[in-house]
């Protein structure tokens, strides 16, 4: 195996995503003071431009760590030890955040699902109707199921809740889907949400986000539950002035100031969505010309940011993965869980255009005939035109 390989890496797993190579630029200036005037300045412009990522006039804290550090912090700073919370289980992520809550003392639980679909509100709504003593309190459920490339409607869950007069609070995953597919914090009354830097933020791991509501900050106010990395207390009182109750992940906070000027200035939040949406469709023509099945069910469920594909019976997935890795360089994402073996996933999220995409999706169509994966051929064309024809 020779020791260096010309061109770059084909990264296509969901996260973490391509990074681009300003982005890697201002991760690598050099430190500086984070108790100094400069970092003040430069945590509150991050922290403000973090809002209009979000969609939210409430505060926005960030923490060094991935995403599971928010799921942590967004339980934690709103409930009691105790405290009985359900979780709608779309795919493997919500089963983790599932299995850390009730780790962290929570009475949890679930409504199942064949992790082929998207959350159904008529089932939290029937849930909650019947929870006449309002013992719920919250309501998980995940944005994008990263595992499954299924999205979910955040305000039809949102609804439900409040159709059933119901106070749980809504506690939404937006890990992959912040900042790729539009989410609503205020619009669609959320009171907490998760984030991470990997995936649309475009940056290495390492920062994870809690986007609260006006509510979550008040029953904080009243929670009990023993915190201490995870105080969003702390965060409110040093966050006013751009800084933070302990050592910040300065580097990647000032990756952080890039690409949300990518973003929000020089792009618009807009114009990414619709980039997501139509790399998204193109992929899925490719998979559908192919033969293949999606792991999604229902196309108006289908995620914008990946694309998870079942391989026939008695193919298998990993092999097919590794045998594009070894022939041409590129990193598809693994199945998770009950689709182990069964699914590989094709991400098009983060820094990307039409050109690498259509790479990725060659890679795919050759490691299908080598792998003598029965399919149809030409899946790649089928893309190019979609990307031509809405360009």
């Amino acid at each position: 195996m020779p020791t260096h390989r010309p061109g770059r890496h084909f990264l296509h797993i969901p996260g973490p995503t391509n990074v681009p190579d300003r982005v890697l630029a201002a991760i690598s200036k050099p430190t500086i003071d984070h108790r100094s005037e400069e970092f003040g300045e430069l945590g509150l412009e991050v922290l403000s431009n973090l809002q209009r990522v979000f969609q939210t006039n409430q505060p926005v804290f960030m923490f060094p760590a991935s995403g599971t550090g928010a799921w942590e912090a967004g339980l934690t700073n709103v409930l009691n030890a105790g405290d009985s919370i359900l979780v709608y289980e779309t795919g493997y992520f919500a089963a983790q955040w599932k299995r850390l809550a009730t780790k962290l003392g929570f009475d949890v639980k679930v409504i199942e699902s064949d992790w082929r679909t998207a959350v159904d509100p008529s089932r939290i709504y029937d849930y909650l109707i019947n929870d006449s003593t309002q013992r719920i309190k919250a309501v998980c459920v995940v944005h994008n199921e990263t595992s499954t490339g299924v999205t979910s409607d955040i305000l039809a869950v949102r609804n439900a809740i409040d159709d059933a007069k119901h106070q749980a609070l809504l506690l939404v995953d937006t890990i992959s889907s912040l900042a790729s597919i539009d989410y609503q914090h205020d619009a669609w009354r959320v009171d907490v949400a998760i984030g991470g830097s990997q995936k649309g933020l475009m940056l290495p791991p390492g920062l994870s986000f809690n986007a609260v509501s006006a509510r979550a900050l008040t029953l904080h106010a009243e929670s009990q539950y023993n915190r201490g990395y995870w105080e969003w207390g702390d965060m409110l009182l040093h966050n006013e002035k751009g800084f933070f109750p302990y050592t910040p992940a300065t580097s990647l906070i000032f990756g952080l100031q890039e690409s949300l000027k990518i973003i929000l200035d020089e792009i618009g939040l807009d114009t990414v969505f619709g980039r997501h949406a139509r790399h998204a469709a193109a992929t899925r023509a490719a998979v559908a010309h192919w033969g293949l099945e999606t792991v999604c069910r229902d196309p108006a469920a289908s995620s914008n940011t990946l694309t998870a594909v079942m391989t026939p019976s008695g193919a298998s997935a990993n092999q097919l993965r590794q045998k594009i890795l070894d022939k041409f360089d590129m990193s598809l994402g693994t199945g998770l869980g009950k689709f182990n073996d069964q699914v590989f996933r094709i991400g098009h999220l983060g820094d990307l255009n039409d050109l690498s995409l259509a790479g990725t999706l060659s890679g795919v169509e050759m490691g299908l005939a080598l792998c003598a994966i029965p399919f149809n051929k030409g899946g790649v064309s089928k893309a190019l035109d979609y990307l031509m024809r809405f360009d």
